[in-house]
């Protein structure tokens, strides 16, 4: 599985993003798909995920401003950022593993994307 994340950026505070996780292979529908972020200085951090079963699970940081959503038919995964805060900024990965695990934790995760900078300016 190759994941190609894209759609990071220069924002103002309260402005919105829409990123993109693109994946490879046949057996997108049964893989999980989750989003972490990672600022300078800090560790890696869990934002939000979709399940196979199409669930959806947020960090309590982005809940209400964030929404996850997939295309299975496109092999996509979209994270919508709204309502942006300088604390937001941060390099954004997607990372994917088949079934269902402890979709919190970065470790537990085989794939992963190159990552997208998002930039939020006060």
């Amino acid at each position: 599985v190759q994941l190609q994340a894209c759609g990071g950026g220069l924002v103002q505070t309260g402005g919105s993003l829409r990123l993109s996780c693109a994946a490879s292979g046949r057996t997108f529908s049964t893989t999980s798909i989750g989003w972490f972020r990672q600022a300078p200085g800090k560790d890696r951090e869990f934002v939000a995920v979709v399940t196979w079963a199409d669930s959806r699970f947020y960090a309590d940081s982005v809940k209400g401003r964030f929404t996850i959503s997939r295309d299975n038919a496109k092999n996509t995964v979209y994270l919508q950022m709204n309502s942006l805060k300088p604390e937001d900024a941060a390099i954004y990965y997607c990372a994917s593993r088949s079934g269902s695990f402890d979709y919190y934790s970065s470790w537990n995760y085989d794939h992963w994307g190159q990552g997208t900078l998002v930039t939020v300016s006060s």
